[in-house]
């Protein structure tokens, strides 16, 4: 697919820029480049649905515990009932909402 100098303009002019004769070629050149590209990633993807042999395996997404190799309250300053303790910021240390 090509995208034309028109589709360069309309889109210069949604996004409010000014393009010159010069620029708008380079853009017309670069977004025809992406386009493909992205038509390539699509045919790759389409195949991968088919089942075609040649595609990448990927792994199944599964849920489960994160491998730590040392638990968060080993590595925190300071950790307490389950949770992270920070200083508070002193501007923000009035003292109101201590009862």
């Amino acid at each position: 697919m090509s995208v034309t100098r028109k589709d360069v303009e309309k889109i210069a002019a949604l996004a409010e820029l000014a393009v010159d004769d010069q620029a708008a070629a380079e853009l017309e050149r670069q977004l025809t480049r992406i386009v493909d590209y992205f038509a390539q990633l699509g045919e790759v993807t389409d195949d991968a649905a088919a089942g075609d042999a040649r595609a990448a395996r990927l792994r199944r997404d599964e849920i489960g515990p994160d491998s730590l190799t040392r638990a968060p309250k080993d590595i925190a300053p300071a950790f307490h009932g389950g949770l992270f303790t920070v200083p508070r910021l002193g501007e923000l240390d009035r003292g109101d909402d201590v009862p």
